[in-house]
């Protein structure tokens, strides 16, 4: 059984406040709207009441920073078995979601707000992960527990890893104020095996085939974003990993440049594969060897010259559109991770960028 909750206010002696049903279910919906981490998990929240292809309603559905869908169902009162039928009922339904599907429920439900960028603001600025409902998990949230509901909800998650679990709350009122209190079933911390998700759909947002992400750090001197601009390239290494993603760019490929901390700073055709900055040469009013050239920059790593490939390695650049880093476009909600070069998948991203390049295409 789940460990049970006692409340007492402190006087001259102590007395215990005792528990109440919530007035209405509706109550609790709109507490945890208001403070999702009621649930101890940072959501976004997708909608309340969204409708099922099967014409039924999830009270809640959320998504958390790794993209994992959040079934939500509140019982004011306690829990009938049949609760738990219920919420494997949506969640049959919303492991068929793909990435195109989770967007049109934020927009449905929220009309105004934009889904990158209160994802972003959600979770501290992280962009929306390229994958939507890699799984998905269930909570119901009630206030009290029947023996059976806590025998088929532990025989689900312990013995078959089914990601479902139970929060149970307490509702206490003292002197005009009222306080929530809640526990949990099963430990959340404790992992369970992953369901799938996006039966039959993509979970990945889209990607056109051509748009790539690269990020161009500049701090320490061993790179300077003036150089790429003169010059034509993009650089990464001191490291296979730093290396390894700017190596697999094509050859005619369109990158979209990031400078950490200061935002997108261009936007390029890809004209050669990448090279070791000791062997490179580029197309400057004809051929130059990289080392030759008048360089603010080191792109040299001694610190780890006994790495396998510790070489800065160069790709050559045409430039459709740069600007300086002072001038980097940037909007909250907008792709950006640690990978020197990846697919950009992100729309919103490409929507942004292509008004701010004046890309016609």
């Amino acid at each position: 059984m789940p460990v049970e909750i006692g409340l007492w206010r402190v006087d001259d002696k102590p007395v215990r406040i005792s528990p109440h049903a919530m007035p209405l279910e509706a109550k609790l919906e709109q507490l945890i709207l208001d403070d999702p981490e009621i649930l101890e998990s940072k959501l976004l929240l997708l909608g309340s009441q969204v409708l099922t292809k099967y014409g039924k309603y999830i009270d809640l559905l959320g998504v958390d920073s790794e993209g994992v869908l959040h079934i939500l169902e509140l019982k004011r009162d306690r829990t009938p078995r049949e609760v738990v039928a219920q919420a494997l009922d949506y969640a049959s339904w919303v492991q068929e979601l793909g990435n195109d599907d989770i967007r049109n429920i934020f927009d449905t439900n929220r009309p105004g707000d934009n889904f990158d960028e209160a994802f972003a603001k959600r979770f501290d600025g992280a962009p929306v992960p390229d994958e939507l409902n890699p799984s998905h998990v269930m909570t119901i949230v009630a206030s009290d527990l029947d023996p059976g509901t806590e025998r088929i909800v532990a025989y689900l998650n312990k013995s078959h890893g089914v990601p479902v679990n139970v929060m149970i709350f307490r509702y206490f009122t003292d002197n005009g104020h009222e306080y929530l209190a809640r526990t949990w079933l099963i430990d959340p911390g404790i992992p369970v095996a992953s369901t799938g998700g996006g039966k039959g759909k993509s979970t990945k947002a889209n990607w056109n085939g051509l748009d790539w992400y690269v990020s161009f750090g500049v701090d320490g001197g061993s790179r300077d974003w003036a150089d790429a601009r003169s010059y034509g390239f993009v650089s990464a290494g001191g490291g296979d990993w730093y290396s390894r993603t700017l190596r697999g760019l094509p050859e005619g490929g369109r990158i979209f440049v990031h400078v950490p901390q200061h935002g997108y700073v261009g936007v390029g055709i890809v004209k050669g594969h990448a090279m070791p900055a000791d062997e490179v040469i580029l197309d400057v009013g004809g051929p130059r060897h990289f080392r030759s050239l008048d360089l603010r920059g080191t792109y040299r790593h001694p610190e780890v010259s006994e790495a396998a490939d510790a070489a800065e390695y160069v790709v050559p650049v045409e430039w459709i559109e740069t600007v300086p880093l002072e001038e980097a476009h940037w909007r909250v909600g907008m792709f950006a991770n640690q990978n020197s070069a990846c697919k950009l998948r992100n729309q919103f991203t490409l929507d942004e960028l292509s008004k701010a390049f004046e890309l016609t295409d």
